[in-house]
């Protein structure tokens, strides 16, 4: 392992540590992503006592440090009895974890964080640091669960809505090459958004079914086209939940891709609604990319 000194490479892994079970299979899928990419690894660590220095005695801080230098060296060493070849570094910062998190990944870092920490309810909600995480990236973010099982299918499944998320398709795409699998894009659109407020005949769910697989259709093409010799399968489907056909889905994907809804750069400040219940409830890992095109596009 190496020291804390420098900055971390273009394209790495970085993964947030605090002491949860989550966060430690956080840093194991971070690492496993790492070595897939060829890529260094950087762990975490954000103690967040700057915020808190005129309430803390020197002595609290000093443990607050040793702590968390033990549990940075503890989650190194068991990355690296898995990962041999593997480049790890690790950060102890003193500022709050989110800003801390984002400032490490810079420009081209991949942020790695748990579906809950400390204080988060089991099995269910997704912690506050990963949801302002996840919100205010300007780079990717993977938000790790359902990964208990360790069982992988070889999917990565990608929510797509209209041609604003062709780019989101296309970094699932390179993510199933990574894995030497296939890739399942997805379409799922809920017929009371496009109802109004008057009743929609049977002749136009027909019109609008069409359009939706013709925006489906239109980002397939693009992505079979660049990536001719990767497995692609695309699916619509029409719910009155989109969340809800997304969580399902995942059920059958070691991955999962989406775009970020908000302003060009952003996945957030806030997060839309089904990114918001995917990030609670998927069944496999969620990557969020955000989009740095002109126009906002919308929620997948």
């Amino acid at each position: 392992m190496n020291g804390t000194v420098g900055s971390p490479e273009p394209g790495s892994v970085i993964v947030g540590v605090d002491g949860s079970d989550p966060a430690r299979r956080a840093a194991l899928w971070a690492a496993a992503e790492a070595a897939r990419r060829d890529s260094p690894l950087r762990i975490v660590y954000a103690a967040g006592t700057d915020g808190r220095v005129l309430h803390l005695s020197a002595e609290s801080i000093e443990r607050v440090r040793g702590a968390g230098s033990e549990l940075l060296r503890e989650t190194a060493a068991a990355v690296e009895e898995r990962y041999s070849g593997l480049h790890v570094t690790t950060e102890f910062s003193r500022s709050a974890p989110v800003p801390s998190l984002h400032r490490t990944a810079g420009l081209r870092g991949i942020v790695v964080v748990g579906n809950r920490g400390l204080g988060g309810f089991k099995n269910l909600m997704l912690g506050s640091v990963g949801l302002k995480v996840a919100a205010g990236a300007t780079t990717p973010v993977v938000v790790v669960r359902g990964t208990d099982n360790g069982a992988e299918t070889g999917v990565v499944l990608a929510a797509v809505r209209d041609d604003h998320d062709a780019e989101c398709a296309r970094y699932a795409a390179r993510e199933a090459e990574i894995r030497k699998g296939s890739l399942r894009l997805l379409h799922v659109w809920n017929i009371l958004e496009s109802a109004g407020v008057a009743v929609t005949m049977l002749d136009d769910v027909e019109a609008i079914a069409g359009e939706h697989v013709h925006h489906l259709m239109a980002v397939t093409d693009r992505i079979r086209a660049e990536f001719p010799d990767l497995s692609v399968q695309a699916d619509a489907e029409k719910s009155l939940t989109v969340a809800g056909v997304l969580v399902e889905a995942s059920r059958h994907a070691d991955l999962l891709v989406m775009g970020g809804r908000r302003s060009p750069g952003f996945i957030g400040p806030t997060l839309g609604r089904a990114t918001h219940s995917l990030l609670h409830h998927a069944h496999c890992p969620v990557l969020l990319i955000p989009r740095h095109g002109s126009g906002r596009g919308s929620e997948s």
